[in-house]
C-alpha cells in the first residue's frame, strides 16, 4: 500500500489540535489507518547515506501513514486532513461543483485522431484564483508523484501535467506528431530539444528513464499546444519550461492523457478536489470543454455523486454488530458519505460503516454453522518428507518460481521450444521470462552463492513447477517436486539412490514388484546428464522423475566446479 510522508506541525495545523505520537498512532488505527513511522529529512538521509552527508538537511517531523490502495484522496496532507477531520465530526465532508468561467467561454481542447495510435483520451480542467505558499506547492507536486506511481501504473494507463494558464492561450490542441517534429524547452532545461534528442537526454536520468520505453516505440509521440503552437506537455514524459507552474501561479491549467478513459478521469477529479480548497472560491473547479475526434463535446471535471441504497439489517449482518439506523447514517457521514436514514435501509458502503463503527468494537462470536478444517493433502504429505529428507542430512531452500529461459532450457542442454513452459508477458528482468518447469536451476544457484560452505553440500527442495495446460481454466496447472542435490569433490550418485529409497520406503512403495505398485529404475538420456549416468524412477506405472550424475557442462554453466548428482520426481502420485 502507498505511503504518504506529512509534515507533523503542518498536519496538526490543519486538524486544528495537537496529538502525541501514541494519540496521532491510535487515531490512524480507528480511521483505518497506519502510522508507519515518525521520522525527518535528516534522519532519513543519515541512515541511508550516514551521519556525514545529511548537513544541511531538514530536522522538520514527518509522519509517514500508510494509506489503504483504494482512498486516493488521502495520499496528500490536504486529503489526510480534511478526512480525519470529517472523521473528527469537526466539519462536514464538501460538496465539490464544475462550474463555468466567471466571464467568457470555458477554456476548450481539441484532441485529434492521430492519438488514437498512441494515448487517445485526453480530459483537463482549471485551478481558477489558487492560493499558493511553500508547504502547498509541495504538497501538490508530491501528490502528482504519488498519482503516477499508483492509479496511473508508472504513467503506463495516465499521466499529468500541470501548467501556468496566464503564461499560455486556449484554445489547446492534442496531438500525436512524428517525433522529429516536437521541438520545446522541457521543464528544467534551458535550451529546445527535439524529441529524439530528448529520449537520448532523458535515457541516462534515473527520474525519466523508467517511462521512456511507453513511446519510445511509438510511430509518433503525443504532444498538447496552445492557440499559438507553445507546447505545454509530450506526455507521459515531460512538461514544457514555458509554463510551469511556480509559487506566484494563480490559475492552473491541469491536463491529463490516457490509455484509460475511466482512470484519467478520477485522476483528474482526485487532484483538483484536493487543492480546490484554496482556490478564491472553494471547492470550486473550472469546467474545461474537450472536443473529441468524432466532433463530440464532453466537459471535464466529472466530479460525479451517486447512491447506494441497501438495508441496514443486511449490513449488520455481514459487519457482525448491531448499529441502530441512525447511528450508522451518522458513521457514514463520519467517512465522508454524507447518509440519511430511510424507512426501508440507507445508504451505505459495508467497509466505510465497519471502519467507522471500529473493528475493535465488533464482538468476537462463535460462528452459527459447523464446520471441520483439515490441512490440505498435497501440503501435509509435502510437510512430512520436508523433515523426513531433512532428517537424512539435506537442507532446504526455497527459490523462486520464475527465473529466465537459460537456466531451464539453455544451462540443462534443453531448447525452450521444446518445453511445455508459461512465459511472462513484458517481463521486468531477464531472471522472470518464464515459469519454472523444473527445480534443479535454483537449487544449483543456491549451491553457487554458498561455494565457501565446506563440503559436502547437500540441498533439496520441494516446491510447485508449472506447466502449460488448455485444459485449466488459467491455461496452466502447478505439480508438486522434489529436488535434492548433492555437491561433493566426487559425484556421489550412491548417495541420491538412497534418499530416493528412503522416500519410497516412507511413502510404502516397495522396490520391483508389479508396475502399478512398485517403483523401479530405468536407464535413459537425457542432455542434463553425464551419459550412462541417467535413470528414469518408474514408480504406480507412470515415469515420476530422474535422478543421475549431472553433466559437466550443465555444472560449469552455472559456475561449479565439482561434481553433482541430482534426483528430481513428482510426489502427487502418492496422495
Amino acid at each position: 500500500m502507498p505511503i504518504v510522508s506529512v509534515r507533523r506541525d503542518e498536519l496538526f495545523e490543519a486538524l486544528g489540535q495537537k496529538y502525541t505520537d501514541e494519540e496521532f498512532d491510535e487515531l490512524c488505527f480507528q480511521y483505518g489507518l497506519e502510522l508507519d513511522e515518525v521520522t525527518s529529512e535528516k534522519e532519513q538521509m543519515e541512515r541511508e547515506k550516514g551521519a556525514g552527508k545529511a548537513e544541511g538537511a531538514s530536522e522538520v517531523v514527518e509522519y509517514k501513514v500508510e494509506i489503504p490502495a483504494n482512498r486516493y484522496d488521502l495520499l496528500c496532507m490536504e486529503g489526510l486532513a480534511r478526512g480525519l477531520r470529517i472523521f473528527l465530526e469537526k466539519e462536514r465532508a464538501p460538496r465539490y461543483k464544475p462550474v463555468p468561467p466567471a466571464s467568457g467561454q470555458p477554456q476548450r481542447l481539441t484532441i485529434h485522431p492521430a492519438t488514437a495510435q498512441v494515448r487517445p483520451h485526453c480530459v483537463a480542467a482549471v485551478l481558477r484564483n489558487i492560493t499558493f505558499v511553500e508547504g502547498r506547492y509541495k504538497n501538490f507536486i508530491d501528490l502528482q508523484d504519488k498519482l503516477h506511481e499508483n492509479l496511473c501504473r508508472r504513467r503506463t494507463l495516465v499521466s499529468m501535467g500541470t501548467h501556468d494558464l496566464d503564461t499560455i492561450e486556449g484554445p489547446f490542441s492534442y496531438e500525436a506528431l512524428p517525433p522529429a517534429q516536437i521541438k520545446f524547452k522541457p521543464l528544467g532545461q534551458t535550451k529546445e530539444y527535439t524529441a529524439p534528442e530528448l529520449m537520448t537526454l532523458y535515457s541516462q536520468e534515473s527520474h525519466l528513464r523508467p517511462y521512456l520505453h511507453i513511446i519510445q516505440d511509438k510511430p509518433v509521440y503525443p504532444v498538447i499546444f496552445d492557440k499559438n503552437r507553445v507546447v505545454l506537455s509530450m506526455p507521459p514524459i515531460i512538461n514544457s519550461e514555458h509554463s510551469k507552474i511556480t509559487l506566484a501561479t494563480r490559475n492552473v491549467f491541469i491536463e491529463t492523457t490516457a490509455t484509460d478513459l475511466t482512470k484519467a478521469s478520477i485522476v483528474l477529479d482526485v487532484i483538483v478536489s484536493m487543492f480546490a480548497i484554496y482556490c478564491a472560491e472553494p471547492f470550486t473547479v473550472e469546467m474545461v470543454e474537450v472536443v473529441q475526434p468524432d466532433g463530440t463535446v464532453l466537459t471535464y471535471p466529472d466530479l460525479p455523486y451517486r447512491k447506494e441504497t441497501v438495508s441496514a439489517s443486511r449490513i449488520c449482518q455481514q459487519i457482525g454488530a448491531s448499529i441502530p439506523t441512525k447511528e450508522m447514517a451518522r458513521l457514514l457521514t463520519k467517512m465522508c458519505l454524507e447518509s440519511e436514514a430511510q424507512p426501508d435501509g440507507d445508504t451505505i458502503e459495508v467497509e466505510d460503516v465497519a471502519i467507522a463503527y471500529g473493528y475493535n468494537n465488533i464482538l468476537k462470536t462463535v460462528p452459527k454453522m459447523s464446520t471441520t478444517g483439515e490441512q490440505f493433502p498435497l501440503n501435509k504429505l509435502t510437510d512430512l518428507l520436508r523433515r523426513e529428507v531433512a532428517a537424512c542430512g539435506y537442507t532446504e531452500v526455497l527459490t523462486f518460481v520464475l527465473c529466465s529461459k537459460a537456466d531451464i532450457a539453455d544451462k540443462l542442454g534443453k531448447k525452450i521450444e521444446d518445453l511445455n513452459v508459461a512465459h511472462v508477458g513484458n517481463p521486468k528482468t531477464i531472471d522472470t521470462q518464464v515459469t519454472r518447469t523444473t527445480l534443479l536451476p535454483g537449487v544449483l544457484k543456491t549451491i553457487y552463492h554458498n561455494k565457501a560452505v565446506p563440503l559436502p553440500l547437500r540441498l533439496f527442495e520441494i516446491s510447485d513447477v508449472v506447466y502449460l495446460d488448455p485444459s485449466k481454466d488459467v491455461g496452466a496447472r502447478n505439480e508438486r517436486r522434489l529436488c535434492a542435490v548433492t555437491y561433493n569433490k566426487s559425484s556421489e550418485f550412491e548417495v541420491v539412490q538412497g534418499l530416493l529409497d528412503r522416500v519410497m520406503q516412507l511413502l510404502e512403495v516397495p522396490y520391483g514388484g508389479p508396475e502399478d505398485v512398485g517403483y523401479r529404475l530405468k536407464a535413459s538420456d537425457d542432455p542434463t546428464f553425464f551419459p550412462g549416468r541417467c535413470a528414469e524412477v518408474v514408480a504406480k506405472g507412470q515415469v515420476i522423475g530422474r535422478l543421475g550424475v549431472l553433466h559437466p557442462d550443465v555444472i560449469t554453466k552455472f559456475d561449479l566446479n565439482m561434481p553433482c548428482s541430482a534426483l528430481e520426481i513428482t510426489i502427487e502420485p502418492f496422495l
